[in-house]
């Protein structure tokens, strides 16, 4: 199973569930698109749902319910295993939820955290959420 795609499309879509994000490939660069959940990580441990490597940053999407504190864990978790310099290149994590039960302080305090320890911009947004890149 072919578990990454690679495109120039202008328009990424990742859904489950209730919740969805859209990056837009604003130059329409190459972009690897990867599903992790089940395919790139078919083991038992914890992983995000996506992954998409495009102008050299890393893109980690978890689309979640509401347990926010569980999909920051899994997306810690991919990185220490698929980013090869996990301090060094530059992330974007995007948990994407139908509702976020955290008050603002708890979210900051995740956002620091990623970004002292996995360099990674972590963005915790509702359902749906448009980006670009």
């Amino acid at each position: 199973m072919n578990c990454k795609k690679e495109s120039s499309q202008k328009l990424f879509t990742f859904e489950q569930n209730r919740s969805k994000l859209t990056l837009e490939n604003v130059d329409q660069v190459k972009s690897i698109e990867i599903l992790v959940d089940g395919c790139e990580i078919n083991d038992n441990t914890l992983r995000c749902d996506y992954m998409l490597l495009a102008k050299g940053i890393e893109f980690y999407i978890e689309l979640k319910g509401q347990d926010l504190l569980h999909a920051v864990s899994q997306i810690k978790a991919t990185i220490k295993r698929l980013s090869p310099e996990f301090k060094n290149k530059n992330k974007k994590a995007y948990v994407i939820c139908t509702r976020s039960p955290l008050s603002s302080t708890q979210i900051q305090s995740l956002k620091y955290d990623l970004l002292k320890n996995f360099n990674a911009d972590l963005q915790v947004k509702c359902s749906p959420h448009k980006d670009k890149y």
